[in-house]
């Protein structure tokens, strides 16, 4: 039952995560979406500005590159600048997770099989278990793996060096980090979302690589309803690609993305149908809040972990949702969006929200 929910959920369109079928066209697509060098990779500027100056210094030195710890929400591009690092160092990758690394001896083998400047990349670091992080700190600080030999009384550990590797980690819950593994990465990167406009220049190289004919309006259309994330944006792209092919002339518009967009039920914010009936639900059946995570999870029908990890997330960064001390609050913003009039109450109560937190 727990499966079939994540495979329904994670599917969406709007949907931030690697999916089933992203998986499915990425090892059909002939063509790759992902640059591979720092120059191609739209966005983030902070972080390619420092990559390049730790990059070239690493080189100089003839040094692996210090560990880098990627954190942001999912789809934001971890994985693709984790390889661009990779090729611009110039080394090769191995690539795993942590829900992959079942016992001590898979992160050994892992380990011992890296080249000297290799990098490691592991998605979802955050949820390693602490007898796998207890191996993975030595191999991070003195590049060794400490094994220990037999049981009981006669039980040994012995050390084994290893090549010098950069181990890159990404996860989208960094505070889900255990301090001293936190502690051991040499460099944190925040990944941050993205602009309508730079999304729109992602939505426009992609098109090019996969040679379907785009107009600059089509572009940025796209990339408003794309939530800021370029993963959601490239899944748009393809959707939209098919509609223009058989509903236009192959040529993807304003107008054909538009048709295409609101046919698949994601509006001007991304918002789908998930998101509207979680927050129609709130509006019509408690007035607009506060009701409580349990509450909204049994009206809506939804696990309370996923409302509270995969459909919040978003709802509160464009503001259409407020956590208060009492629960859930729906603001004016979303009732205007969903065309719905703003009682003078609801104002009066969002309003005062803000006394309510510095009280509690």
């Amino acid at each position: 039952m727990r499966e079939e929910f994540e495979t329904d959920f994670e599917n969406r369109i709007v949907s931030a995560r690697f999916t089933p079928s992203d998986a499915e066209e990425e090892a059909t697509e002939e063509v790759s979406l992902r640059p591979q060098r720092l120059s191609d990779y739209v966005g983030q500027e902070k972080i390619k500005d420092n990559l390049r100056v730790f990059i070239e210094a690493a080189k100089l030195r003839g040094e692996a590159l210090d560990h880098i710890l990627l954190y942001g929400p999912p789809g934001l591009g971890k994985t693709t600048l984790s390889h661009i690092i990779a090729n611009e160092m110039g080394v090769g990758i191995k690539i795993t997770s942590g829900p992959a690394i079942e016992k001590p001896g898979d992160l050994a083998a892992i380990l011992s099989s890296l080249s000297a400047g290799d990098v490691l990349f592991i998605d979802e670091i955050h949820r390693l278990s602490r007898s796998i992080e207890e191996i993975l700190y030595p191999a991070m600080e003195d590049f060794a793996l400490d094994i220990m030999m037999g049981q009981g009384p006669a039980a040994r550990s012995i050390r084994i060096p290893l090549e010098k590797f950069t181990l890159i980690g990404a996860t989208t819950r960094a505070g889900s980090l255990s301090s001293p593994l936190r502690d051991r990465f040499g460099m944190l990167m925040r990944l941050e979302m993205y602009t309508k406009e730079e999304l729109a220049r992602i939505v426009s190289r992609s098109a090019d690589i996969l040679g379907i004919p785009i107009q600059p309006k089509g572009a940025l259309e796209i990339a408003g309803r794309s939530r800021g994330t370029p993963r959601i944006a490239n899944r748009l792209l393809k959707r939209v690609r098919d509609f223009a092919m058989v509903k236009g002339d192959g040529v993807i518009t304003d107008g054909i993305a538009s048709l295409a967009l609101e046919r698949l039920e994601v509006d001007s914010l991304g918002l789908d149908q998930i998101d509207r009936r979680i927050l129609e639900a709130i509006i019509r059946n408690f007035s607009g809040g506060p009701v409580g995570l349990e509450t909204l999870s049994a009206t809506v029908g939804e696990e309370t972990v996923t409302i509270e990890d995969v459909y919040e997330p978003y709802l509160m960064q464009i503001g259409f949702l407020s956590r208060t001390p009492r629960g859930r609050c729906v603001t004016p913003h979303a009732y205007r969006h969903l065309g719905i009039a703003v009682p003078g109450n609801t104002a009066q109560q969002l309003s005062m929200e803000g006394l309510s937190k510095e009280e509690a």
